[in-house]
């Protein structure tokens, strides 16, 4: 204790340096915990349910129902429990556009297998998840948040009706306020039963589709069963599960593979998640550079710490003198570094938790919401603990040693000497190296990844995507059937394309860069050698005036027209890529033309006892992008929205308006969709939104590394700013030596700037090391360029070298105001 009281008067000592050090250690923590309070929310922390670690996972992705009612029903018994759920955005409006909440679909024993019980009401049970709903009909359970959000913790809550997706549902019961769901980096209002999907989809219910994957499965295993034990006993009624569901309409081949593919259990202690998949590696590499941002904060309070410690050196060797042990010196030095650490720890955790949530909200897109528990655990604390404890050793230990190493008489001699004299620097000009070599790591890495961001936000997507609206329509709750949902669309098409200010308007199954995909096999009558990888094509079904509305210039042939209907020549229209790869011959740009695309064949593979459709090509235009930013432009077939059969009840319409701004119709549009059918849900929302969502990981990346590249840059100029200042004074008596005997200013500053030329060099060369040996790891984070692209090193060696002149300048022309006559008389 005595230490520490000690340790807290000498930093009050001190203010400035005390201040300057726990803000910077407060930043380096600060960040290091804020990264790893998500690490830990994302890839460490368990779900938070009854015994974690007993549940496994059916790998492989999604399942179709009658897969799970297979396990359910025939083959429950081989483990303790088994669920399985979907995610999906509820629409809670009654008509128009969309009031969206985040759900599940889950299975009956969903919540007694997971051991999760209500905190109000109750959880369904297997009853109430059969098919048209239980003996009390539809019934839902909300999560807490909702529950407060849109009922004020109502204790009637339960028992009111809950329209979803134009279906009415009896709230049963309220989940924990900890209990967000099955998946890491989702959470959500509301559960629903499988049982009760037909109610919401109609004609087009997944629960009998042998060929519609949407469903997550978990196993809880029994007590003392293992995951190996699982999966055998899982295989060992794979034959039974496996022909029980055989997909209807698949070729021989694809059904062999079907009923060979083992099935296989994985982990699901952490449960499953999209987020995680996407940001592991991510989140590593910032990770990463926030721990090099807290080496170089602790080399520079260690020097910091060096500069105080020579100034103290007569107060320590008086302290000698009068019997203190060099150990007790050496003790009172590293308690000084761990109060330092502990304020910078406590003020870190609070600009953790700030940070970490904004980071968060971050990732989150107009599409889709991104949850993380961020609530402090003891791996969060743990972590900063040790973080704390280890930068009180790095930045502390330097300045133990060099108080233990003081000489009692040669210390006072030197008290009165201007010049401090013969303190050596010792290690302060080694740590401003490694400051400079670091900090040239993480601006390389800040180059890469800003200049990656910044060529995918102005990648030319071969459409233009400024001032264009678009709005998603889900008809699952349109008494219109399947067979006339084509036309239905049309006629929603045709009635926003009537609105007053609409310029230009059509209609898509898919819309660029949305992260969704249409495909199909084709067969190409020249080329019968295609592998089946080759055979299968991205597809988009539109409108006609499609191309027009998103600026795609057609380059031969036509558009769709309206005259291309069922019953009319099949057509197609397809991009250059689909050209250059499957016939390879210049693009003509009349139907005459030689070589043209314009008029031949593709063919779609036929139904059992019909012949395969025939599509003749009528159109080519430029390339775009299709499903994301990072692709290249892949082949498109687009065909016309009224010659497809099965079209399935969502579709985007994208338009603009001669104002420039089309969100301002969106009333309009909606009162104009709804007097076509008024159970249609409605979702408005800008491409240019959509385009900004889908680069979500590059702008945080970019972000990120910017802001802790230019941090790296400030603490290295305070560092080479700070040596070289003391490096001055130790040698004032040998400059004012130097200006008497006829030195010049421009002497002198070479003189100081020599020096620090030479430490930031050494530090460019090993910071280049380190950079091209660490470039290996981010290689598929960076787009447009090489993770070692030489314009990059050079010009972050070009920053660091202009700061370290900055830096070394100031107190060089502080120098050259020495007054000799003063310091020879000092001496």
């Amino acid at each position: 204790m005595q230490d520490l009281r000690d340790a807290l008067r000498a930093l009050r000592a001190t203010p400035a340096i005390s201040v300057i050090a726990m803000l910077s250690l407060a930043l380096g923590v600060g960040a290091n915990t804020a990264i790893f309070s998500i690490v830990d929310s994302l890839l460490l922390r368990s779900l938070p349910v009854r015994q974690p670690q007993r549940l496994v996972l059916l790998d492989d992705g999604s399942w179709t129902n009658p897969i799970w009612e297979e396990i359910r029903d025939r083959h429950s018994p081989l483990f303790e429990g088994t669920v399985a759920w979907s995610t999906q955005q509820f629409d809670l409006a009654g008509g128009g556009e969309a009031q969206l909440v985040d759900g599940l679909w889950a299975s009956g024993r969903f919540f007694d297998v997971l051991g999760v019980n209500a905190v109000l009401g109750r959880t369904f049970s297997a009853d109430d998840d059969r098919r048209g709903g239980g003996p009390d009909g539809p019934v839902t359970v909300i999560s807490h948040r909702f529950w407060q959000q849109r009922f004020g913790g109502a204790a009637d809550a339960i028992g009111r009706s809950l329209t979803i997706n134009r279906v009415a549902y009896t709230i049963i019961g309220v989940t924990p306020p900890d209990f967000f769901g099955p998946e890491v980096g989702r959470s959500f209002d509301v559960i629903v039963p499988i049982g009760t999907e037909p109610l919401v989809r109609g004609e087009g219910s997944g629960l009998d589709a042998r060929s519609m994957w949407w469903l997550h499965i978990v196993a809880r295993l029994k007590p003392g069963q293992t995951i190996e034990d699982a999966t055998a006993a899982l295989r060992g009624v794979q034959p039974q599960i496996r022909e029980a569901t055989l997909p209807q309409g698949w070729r021989t081949s694809d059904l062999d593979q079907y009923l060979a593919e083992p099935l296989t259990f994985v982990p699901a202690t952490t449960g499953p998640s999209f987020l995680r998949d996407r940001y592991r590696q991510p989140l590593l590499a910032i990770m990463a550079v926030v721990a090099l941002v807290l080496l170089i904060a602790c080399a520079n309070i260690a020097n910091l710490m060096l500069a105080r410690a020579n100034g103290r050196r007569h107060e320590l060797s008086v302290r000698l003198a009068l019997g203190a042990s060099r150990i007790r010196l050496a003790r009172q030095f590293l308690a000084e570094s761990l109060l330092l650490s502990v304020g910078g720890a406590a003020l870190g955790l609070a600009f953790a938790h700030w940070g970490s949530q904004l980071l968060v909200g971050q990732l989150s897109t107009t599409r889709s919401t991104v949850f993380l528990d961020l609530a402090l655990d003891w791996r969060v604390l743990g972590f900063t603990t040790a973080v704390a404890i280890a930068t009180a050793v790095l930045f502390g230990t330097a300045p133990a040693l060099r108080a233990s190493r003081v000489e009692p008489n040669e210390a006072i001699k030197e008290q009165g000497r201007a010049a401090g004299g013969g303190a050596r620097a010792g290690l302060a000009s080694p740590l401003v190296v490694v400051q400079v070599a670091l900090s040239l790591v993480l601006v390389v890495a800040a180059g890469l990844f800003v200049r990656t961001f910044s060529a995918l936000a102005n990648r030319d997507l071969g459409f233009d995507r400024e001032s264009l609206l678009v709005v998603s329509v889900d008809a699952e709750a349109s008494k219109v059937g399947e067979s006339g949902r084509a036309a239905l669309f049309q006629r929603v098409a045709d009635a926003v394309a009537s609105v007053p200010g609409v310029e230009e308007s059509a209609a898509s199954a898919i819309t660029p860069v949305s992260g969704m995909t249409w495909n199909n096999i084709f067969e190409f009558p020249d080329k019968p050698a295609l592998t089946e990888r080759d055979r299968i094509v991205n597809m988009n079904v539109v409108t006609p005036g499609w191309f027009a509305t998103y600026g795609i210039a057609l380059v031969a042939g036509r558009d769709f027209e309206t005259r291309d209907r069922t019953g009319a020549v099949d057509v197609a229209i397809v991009n250059q890529a689909f050209v250059k790869k499957y016939f390879d011959r210049p693009i003509a740009r009349s139907r005459d033309g030689d070589g043209s695309a314009i008029g031949r064949v593709l063919r779609q593979p036929a139904r059992p006892g019909e012949p395969a459709p025939a599509l003749q090509i009528v159109g080519v235009v430029k390339d775009s992008v299709y499903r994301s930013v990072r692709e290249p432009a892949p082949p498109i077939v687009y065909r016309p929205i009224m010659q497809i059969d099965g079209f399935p009840p969502f579709l985007s319409i994208s338009l603009r308006s001669n104002t420039g701004a089309p969100a301002l119709l969106t009333r309009s549009i909606a009162a104009a969709i709804g007097s076509v059918d008024r159970d249609l849900s409605l979702r408005f929302r800008l491409l240019a939104d959509q385009i900004n969502g889908s680069l979500a990981q590059e702008r945080i990346v970019a972000m990120l590394s910017g802001f802790f590249g230019a941090l790296a840059l400030l603490l290295a100029a305070i560092g080479l700013y700070g040596v070289t200042s003391y490096a001055v004074s130790r040698r004032r008596t040998e400059i004012g030596i130097r200006m008497a005997l006829g030195a010049d200013a421009r002497g002198i500053v070479g003189l100081v700037l020599r020096r620090v030329g030479l430490l930031v060099g050494a530090g460019i060369i090993v910071g280049a090391a380190i950079s091209l040996w660490a470039s290996r790891f981010v290689g598929s984070l960076v787009y447009g360029l090489e993770p070692r692209d030489p314009a990059t090193f050079a010009a972050a060696a070009a920053v660091l070298a202009a700061i370290g002149a900055i830096a070394g300048w100031l107190p060089a022309r502080r120098a050259t105001h020495i007054d000799p006559a003063h310091v020879l008389r000092e001496g």
